[in-house]
């Protein structure tokens, strides 16, 4: 497996992305996660999308981090948000997600990042367990979903 820097709107972005909002519809109803991205969101240095790739070149795994300051939906200033966490069914428990969230935990304190925090649902428990496992633990909500009764959050500091 390789991990990539890519851009979020690269074709094999798209591609997994309607994946995983597929996912968040069959889980949770409704249509998937209508938090607005932009692709300048996870531009160097304020934000980085990472691709993993199997050995015959197919895009298998993706994650992020945007950068987030105190903005009136519960950030604080220095925030980094993961964002669109996702490896396709057939590869996961192979530990991609967990060398994912590291690469994107190291970016993110390498860039001056003081917490890593994240969005996820109750609908998602193998998400949920990932998190409790690599230092995550529940905090205030914030971001789109902060008023849905499904929403749980969770931060951990990016110390060096």
């Amino acid at each position: 497996m390789s991990i990539q820097t890519c851009a979020y709107d690269h074709p094999d972005a798209i591609k997994l992305d309607a994946q995983v909002q597929q996912e968040y519809m069959q889980r949770y109803g409704g249509e998937g996660d209508i938090t607005p991205l932009d692709p300048a969101m996870f531009e160097p240095p304020r934000g980085i999308y990472l691709i993993a790739y199997d050995d015959r070149g197919r895009p298998v795994a993706t994650g992020a981090w945007r950068a987030q300051d105190e903005n009136g939906e519960g950030y604080s200033t220095g925030d980094a948000e993961l964002k669109r966490m996702y490896v396709i069914p057939d590869c996961r428990g192979l530990g991609l997600a967990r060398r994912i969230l590291a690469a994107l935990e190291a970016d993110a304190r390498a860039a001056g990042r003081t917490r890593m925090v994240l969005e996820t649902g109750t609908e998602q428990p193998e998400a949920i367990a990932l998190y409790a496992s690599s230092g995550y633990l529940p905090t205030t909500k914030f971001g789109h979903f902060r008023e849905y009764d499904s929403s749980r959050c969770f931060a951990k500091p990016l110390t060096p």
